[in-house]
């Protein structure tokens, strides 16, 4: 069982997804990173991305702690059914509606996404089925999607690779915990001219 850990809506339950095709992220990892992303400054009225969302435990706990706004992209049917009771919820609590819910694939959605629409903390918890490669070109289409400053955070199995990043994509940390390892990133800086 999952829950909000702080926020306005924090100490709310939420909604699992029956069965075993996803992994959610444990509340020991969950409260580790947000953490982290405290100390960065990032979430007060942030634009946050959630793909492959899952039940949409980061982006809802995003949207307790503060941000403007939460895009939750989930293409299973039982996945984004629970990722709209748990926007639901928050919602509710927040009396406006900060969450929004999209069943599509990933970078389907990062294609038809306006391309004004810039994301200041984006997460990536891609099911064990989508490949090195298949992740490659998802970071290669949200990259034109960053705003400056940008946070990207990668969760996968400590077992998997370092992503493959994007010419405009930089690793700045990365951390294990247990079975799941966190890799940051953001927009890699402008080059350095040659003096």
């Amino acid at each position: 069982m999952s829950r909000i850990i702080a926020g306005a809506a924090g100490g709310s339950t939420l909604s699992s997804v029956p069965g075993s095709g996803t992994r959610p992220t444990t509340d020991r990892v969950k409260e580790a990173l947000f953490s982290r992303l405290e100390s960065y400054d990032i979430l007060s009225g942030a634009y946050v991305l959630d793909l492959f969302a899952g039940s949409g435990s980061l982006g809802v706990e995003s949207a307790s702690r503060g941000a403007a706004r939460v895009d939750l992209v989930e293409l299973a049917e039982k996945a984004a059914a629970v990722c709209h009771r748990n926007a639901s919820l928050v919602n509710k609590v927040l009396g406006r509606e900060a969450v929004q819910v999209h069943r599509a694939k990933a970078e389907t959605y990062l294609l038809r996404v306006p391309e004004a629409l810039k994301w200041d903390l984006v997460f990536l918890d891609p099911p064990y089925t989508l490949d090195e490669e298949g992740l490659a070109a998802v970071l290669k289409t949200l990259e034109s999607h960053l705003a400056d400053g940008a946070v990207v955070v990668v969760e996968r199995s400590t077992r998997s690779p370092e992503p493959s990043w994007p010419a405009g994509l930089e690793r700045f940390s990365e951390k294990a915990y247990g079975e799941t390892t966190l890799w940051f990133a953001e927009p890699a800086g402008e080059p350095e001219e040659d003096s």
